[in-house]
């Protein structure tokens, strides 16, 4: 998806017809934090993604992937990776993959 967490947030508060103020208290968050977090301003807090999951009837590992993917391409935007770094990255990580199941085994 081409959007950042806190889009991906605002798009499905507003989808599910909930004010800022009341999703932010669902989450245990002022209206402000989310704000912010729906802005771009500031990071969502990872440990909150099983409440918002209830809060938007969403399926946890679903939104673990937006948060974990968006986590990704931020530090790759922050540290200006090359495509090619980013295609090493992957082939290491397969090979993690490679080594765990060897060692399931």
């Amino acid at each position: 998806m081409k959007t950042t967490f806190g889009e991906y947030i605002k798009k499905l508060r507003s989808e599910n017809g909930m004010t800022l103020t009341q999703l932010a208290a669902k989450l245990d968050l002022d209206s402000a934090n989310l704000s912010k977090i729906e802005n771009g301003k500031r990071d969502f807090d990872e440990k909150r993604l099983p409440k918002l999951a209830k809060s938007l009837k969403l399926n946890l590992k679903t939104l673990q992937d937006e948060y974990v993917t968006d986590q990704i391409g931020k530090q790759i935007y922050e540290m200006n990776c090359s495509k090619q770094l980013l295609k090493v990255a992957e082939e290491k990580a397969e090979y993690r993959r490679v080594l765990n199941k060897k060692k399931a085994l």
